[in-house]
């Protein structure tokens, strides 16, 4: 591809309302060069700034990102500790650059658990993108698909309990309107980098009819050539949603 890449008429005639990523392969980057893992990290910031742009550039409406899964509270405090200064400074110094390009910013997942300066960015970065209507940039942070599941099933429980719901009213429609993406269509592309063939806990209700595009491309290599030949991949799916 070009420096520049650009669509076939196909693939804009069918581009995705909402794509999903699992952004995964940022340590075998670094490793693969003989670099620290936080190196891994840092250039893997970069390829996020240059998907959202990609993305709101390209008519993509929705862009969740899997930025931080329940799972990597296990990783080394460190290693922790530093992805978590990466998202503040991320948060704070693509601010203005969002705003310019019209980036309205959610966050999903157990957000009381990220350190507390780390949470005041996000929430003021959030408010600042508010009022945009371009592209919804959707970061999973501290987030878990089954987690997610547990907190709506309890959430609908307790309106059982106090006689607000009954049981036979729980449909599907029900579940959603409990989970954390309940304001956003579900995703229709689900790309995973570095060749991983697994969702990692990643939007286990949402994807049930998403297409998947795994890429052997690492994620500090994933740029907007390689989400071209994702959405490319997508316009030549033949979605059928369990019919004919």
């Amino acid at each position: 591809m070009s420096a520049d890449p650009k669509l076939s008429p196909a693939a804009v005639a069918s581009l995705p309302q909402h794509v999903a990523v699992i952004m995964d392969g940022n340590g075998r980057w670094a490793k693969s060069r003989h670099l620290p893992r936080v190196e891994g990290h840092r250039v893997g910031a970069e390829s996020v700034r240059a998907i959202v742009r990609s993305a709101g550039e390209l008519g993509i409406k929705y862009l969740t990102l899997y930025a931080f899964s329940v799972e990597n509270w296990n990783r080394p405090k460190d290693e922790v500790d530093t992805l978590m200064k990466f998202l503040a400074r991320y948060l704070k110094n693509e601010a203005a650059e969002l705003h310019r390009s019209n980036v309205r910013l959610e966050a999903i997942g157990q957000i009381w658990r990220l350190p507390e300066a780390v949470q005041e960015q996000l929430e003021k970065t959030r408010q600042m993108l508010s009022k945009n209507n371009g592209l919804t940039l959707i970061v999973a942070l501290s987030y878990g698909g089954r987690t997610e599941i547990v907190e709506a099933v309890r959430s609908i429980a307790d309106k059982v309990k106090r006689g607000a719901l009954e049981p036979a009213e729980i449909t599907e429609r029900v579940v959603a309107d409990h989970l954390y993406t309940r304001h956003w269509p579900d995703p229709d592309l689900l790309i995973r980098t570095s060749g991983e063939m697994r969702v990692s806990n990643f939007l286990l209700w949402q994807i049930s009819y998403a297409e998947f595009v795994v890429t052997p491309t690492l994620w500090p290599d994933f740029r907007k050539p390689q989400l071209c030949e994702a959405l490319e991949e997508y316009a030549r799916r033949h979605r059928r949603f369990g019919g004919v």
